[in-house]
């Protein structure tokens, strides 16, 4: 299955995520085919990993958004479970420090942006400024809806300089999460993970469905797309994000570069 197809907003359509189930399967289901196929997708993403490395033309950006307990750090943790790590960063987008507040919203984000060779994570991204930013009013409206324009000038700027983008979405429904919370809550394991902000944010779910919409909207693009990818049922986000992913690499074209020397001249003894 070609899940690109399946899940990629098309440029130009109205998103409207009440029309889409958070528990969405595309007739997969749980069990060991579907776990074989998630591990032929991470072991073929593992191999195409090295052919970027090696061949050192293009560089892969990968943005995970979501709600909280949406599962953008278990989507690292799985999907990318087989790269190595000297081919891949992880950066997270928090509250800005002081010295990133001082230049543009999307300064930060491109001194993170991943050098040809690479894959680039950002686990939440500069999406944040048209999302928190416009729910808890940060900015002025005439501000944050400046910015879905300067994303995509920023965005078609990265694609024209062999930078690959691929943007999910991870969409669970208000049940899922709240479900999610609880366990965190009762698991020492996760416990760590609990900020009383994770339970304030609900109260503005709808307000978040409503910024989420519009940047599905105005920021999916043929050269940076956008993919809501249902994400109540965790071993399908890794089953179709692992998918997309080995997809996108494989349309590379990659190849492991000649070598420089004549190898015939060297005998290891």
């Amino acid at each position: 299955m070609d899940f690109r197809k399946k899940l990629m907003v098309r440029p130009g359509a109205k998103v409207r995520l009440s029309r889409i189930r958070a528990d969405e399967t595309l007739g997969f289901s749980k069990g060991a085919e579907t776990k074989k196929l998630t591990e032929k997708a991470v072991e073929r993403l593992d191999a195409l990993q090295s052919l970027l490395y090696a061949e050192n033309k293009h560089a892969l950006l990968i943005l995970l958004q979501g709600m909280d307990a949406a599962g953008k750090d278990g989507t690292i943790r799985h999907v990318m479970s087989g790269v190595n790590p000297q081919g891949c960063r992880v950066t997270s987008f928090k509250v800005p420090t002081p010295d990133e507040a001082e230049h543009d919203f999307l300064w930060r984000a491109h001194m993170a942006v991943p050098e040809r060779g690479q894959i680039g994570i950002f686990n939440r991204s500069y999406y944040e400024d048209v999302l928190i930013v416009r729910v808890h009013k940060f900015a002025p409206e005439k501000v944050w809806k400046r910015r879905f324009e300067q994303i995509n000038g920023f965005e078609e700027l990265l694609a024209q300089n062999h930078v690959t983008i691929l943007k999910f979405f991870l969409y669970v429904s208000a049940d899922e999460q709240k479900k999610r919370l609880e366990a965190r809550l009762k698991d020492p394991r996760h416990q760590w993970k609990f900020s009383p902000s994770d339970f304030a944010e609900r109260q503005f779910w709808d307000d978040y469905m409503d910024a989420y919409e519009d940047a599905l909207t105005k920021c999916g693009t043929e050269m940076a797309p956008w993919f809501v990818v249902p994400s109540d049922h965790r071993w399908f986000r890794n089953l179709a994000i692992s998918s997309i992913i080995a997809q996108t690499l494989g349309d590379f074209d990659m190849h492991y570069p000649r070598p420089k020397i004549d190898l015939s001249q060297y005998k290891i003894k």
